[in-house]
């Protein structure tokens, strides 16, 4: 989501960068200037939490929460200097996406005393007594969270594929093109000759992009080049069918930095690579929870991305 000078991503608790981006964060804002101790900040939680993490257009952090399995968002941090300039209630509404994503009933929060009008404005509704925690007055509250009307309402067997190996990864990737229909986005830090190169998954890929009005297939490839150099049969692909096939090169320094590798198609299905270069991952393939914070990851990048300029001269 990009707004103003900034914009709001999900984070990797298991990226060292990513993880050490949000720990500077919270220690800045809870521990240097609120004074919380380190051991009531760090509560061993993390490591089950979807975090997110704001950046300014020079790609260095600003702002951060989290969103805890318990249905409660927490660790909300903004630095000093961006605080009035819609960080917060960026990250705010991103945490709210993921819970809704989820199906669940509602979401929760501990906010600080001066932060109760904040979250009043975004919906929220205090309940019981305030109360100390880190000797800092809290207010409990809640949001609740209907379904909207038109929502899908998820499948309760969403399809796991397994994906432990390259050959369990392939055949998950596979089996996710045949599910498509019209609609495919992969993001790609670097397009190998292991990856949508055999004649199966071409052709599955060809079938959804001439599969009607609607095709639509959305490249993100760190590394146009060198797939034109190794001559990708993805990217001749590409130059036959340049209407149902776009392909785009993130330039930002915080999206090149991005390690992982996943493909989404239009029946709710993905299979998310946390590392590229490591062929283990996870795949279902119904599971529109569990794709909403990848779609919405490639929608940003997408939005700030530039045409493979590389490609340009083939007409792609």
């Amino acid at each position: 989501m990009k707004l103003q000078n900034f914009h709001v991503e999900m984070a990797e608790w298991s990226r060292e960068d990513q993880r050490a981006a949000l720990l500077d964060l919270r220690d800045i804002v809870f521990i240097q200037e609120q004074g919380v101790p380190e051991q009531r900040e760090r509560d061993g939680l993390d490591g089950d939490c979807w975090h997110v993490l704001a950046r300014d257009e020079a790609g260095r952090p600003i702002g951060c929460g989290r969103l805890t399995p318990a249905h409660k968002i927490g660790r909300m941090a903004v630095l000093r200097e961006w605080r009035g300039h819609g960080v917060g209630v960026a990250l705010l509404r991103e945490l709210i996406a993921r819970a809704r994503a989820h199906g669940w009933p509602d979401v929760a929060l501990d906010a600080q005393a001066s932060a109760i009008g904040f979250y009043e404005r975004e919906g929220f509704i205090a309940y019981g007594m305030e109360f100390e925690d880190a000797g800092l007055v809290h207010q409990a509250m809640r949001l609740p969270l209907p379904p909207m009307a038109d929502e899908p309402q998820p499948s309760r067997d969403i399809g796991t594929l397994p994906a432990g190996s390259r050959s369990e990864t392939a055949d998950a990737r596979r089996q996710l093109l045949i599910d498509t229909r019209h609609r495919l986005a992969i993001y790609l830090p670097l397009l190998d000759n292991h990856t949508y190169a055999n004649a199966a998954e071409l052709a599955e890929l060809r079938r959804i992009a001439i599969s009607g009005r609607g095709a639509q297939i959305r490249i993100l490839l760190h590394d146009p080049a060198a797939a034109l150099r190794n001559d990708h049969r993805l990217i001749a692909l590409s130059q036959r069918l340049p209407s149902a096939i776009q392909i785009r090169m993130p330039v930002e320094e915080a999206d090149l930095a991005y390690v992982s590798a996943y493909l989404l198609n239009d029946a709710g299905g993905y299979l998310f690579v946390p590392e590229a270069d490591r062929p283990q991952g996870r795949a279902a393939r119904h599971d529109r929870a569990g794709q909403a914070p990848l779609q919405q990851h490639f929608d940003e990048v997408w939005a700030r991305s530039e045409r493979a300029s590389v490609l340009q001269a083939l007409g792609i």
